[in-house]
């Protein structure tokens, strides 16, 4: 029988199957999950801080692949890898290679052309990348962090604040962020930009 993580709204449950791949025995609760997680991303931000990176760099695969490895290495064996399930959200799981291609090409096209402004770009950019849903979990918090990396090193701009709040947890905060994401899938971009920055 899996593990009870206490899912709340908006949070991807991790199947059965993929709680397998849990790298720290021992583990029952949501806090201790969480606690473990923010220490292997708190190593990813340092990782991240200490790069030079490119925009042909942050806007690939590889990097994206790698982002999340850093994020949750130590958590979770499927770290990095595409998810192998399909989830209540982002497509199928077959298209996830080719959605995240175009989404990268995409995205150096909008950086090189000055297509949409540095906010709108990294928001867009999160967003599509929350949509395709690439990884078992995580992809929130990831998507959250290669915004606040684009807006960083590709504009030179300080990383998203999201409401001055842990997202991971419910809260009249995160309400508003679903919120926002929500009128993001409908085309209405500026509440998510308007929230990443409050």
């Amino acid at each position: 029988m899996g593990l009870d993580f206490g899912y709340i709204s908006g949070q991807t449950p991790i199947d059965e199957e993929e709680q397998l791949d849990l790298l720290i025995p021992g583990i029952s609760m949501r806090s201790e999950l969480d606690e473990f997680e923010q220490q292997n991303i708190e190593e990813a931000l340092l990782w991240v801080i200490g790069r030079k990176l490119t925009a042909e760099k942050i806007l690939s695969e590889s990097f994206i692949r790698q982002l999340h490895k850093r994020m949750l290495g130590e958590v979770w064996k499927w770290a990095g890898t595409y998810r192998k399930s399909n989830k209540n959200i982002g497509v199928d799981k077959w298209q996830i290679p080719v959605a995240l291609k175009q989404l990268c090409d995409d995205a150096l096209f909008w950086h090189k052309s000055g297509t949409f402004e540095p906010d709108e770009m990294a928001i867009r950019f999160k967003h599509r990348l929350v949509s395709i849903h690439c990884f078992p979990n995580g992809n929130g918090r990831h998507s959250r962090l290669m915004a606040d990396i684009i807006a960083d090193k590709l504009y030179n701009l300080r990383p998203f604040t999201w409401g001055s709040q842990n997202l991971i947890h419910l809260s009249e905060v995160r309400s508003e962020y679903l919120k926002a994401l929500r009128q993001a899938d409908a085309g209405e971009l500026t509440p998510l930009i308007r929230f990443a920055r409050s």
